[in-house]
């Protein structure tokens, strides 16, 4: 019985470092590594199981990364563009809808039946988590390279993002007060996302829910609603 239970595990293996290999484009060294990368707390409970430990370093390690990719990309720029900048490259909804171009969600082990998590951005937090595990398995070197291949250069279209202006929300409250409507943020939700506190700000117009963004501070979602509802009303 241990042997077949052995054997199917090895063949799990080998379709879950298959699908890895072709969506990401990475050959693991640690197989197990990255199943924890890719298992959500709604299916692993526990610090040792889940991403949520993976998730924070690779938080610090994408950020570092970005910093220097942006630090070198322009030079004669102060540190108030560059933060603001690095802001939104890897703001939630950046890195949420980047995970699903990546095909994370077919490789991301989550509660399904869970309705909670459907409209969730765990799949960017997975993102995080797997850049976290890349950097344990792979290196520093290693993993700065995968992240320029994978992630930035492909998905973080930079030239537009330096067009968006960098106070969004100042932005959209420029435009409301110039065609005199009521806009405003407000703190939808407020929770626990692993160790950290995960805020959902809405931005309101006229008494209606124009945009919604998430982050974990209240400035950084009411920038990534700022965002989308600019987007919405064509303001870009």
């Amino acid at each position: 019985m241990q042997f077949l239970k052995n054997l199917f595990k090895k063949s799990d293996d080998s379709s879950f470092e298959k699908q890895l290999k072709n969506v990401l484009g990475i050959q693991s060294g640690n197989i197990l590594l990255y199943r924890t990368a890719m298992s959500h707390r709604s299916v692993k409970e526990t610090a040792d199981e889940n991403n949520e430990r993976l998730e924070y370093l690779g938080d610090a390690i994408l950020s570092a990364i970005v910093a220097d990719y942006l630090f070198k990309r322009y030079p004669y720029k102060g540190e108030g563009f560059l933060t603001e900048m690095r802001s939104k490259m890897v703001n939630r909804q950046q890195l949420n809808d980047i995970a699903l171009k990546m095909g994370l969600r077919k490789l991301t082990f989550y509660n399904k039946f869970d309705n909670a998590l459907k409209g969730s951005q765990i799949f960017g937090n997975t993102l995080e988590a797997l850049v976290g595990a890349v950097y344990l398995d792979k290196g520093y070197a290693k993993t700065h390279n995968w992240v320029l291949k994978q992630i930035v250069i492909p998905h973080m279209f930079v030239d537009d993002l330096e067009l968006i202006d960098i106070n969004l929300k100042n932005k959209l409250i420029g435009w409301a007060n110039k065609n005199g409507k009521a806009l405003s943020f407000e703190l939808a939700e407020e929770k626990m996302e692993g160790s950290r506190r995960l805020f959902t700000i809405n931005a309101m117009l006229d008494g209606q829910l124009l945009a919604q963004g998430k982050g974990y501070n209240k400035k950084d979602a009411s920038q990534v609603a700022a965002q989308v509802a600019i987007e919405k009303l064509s303001l870009q």
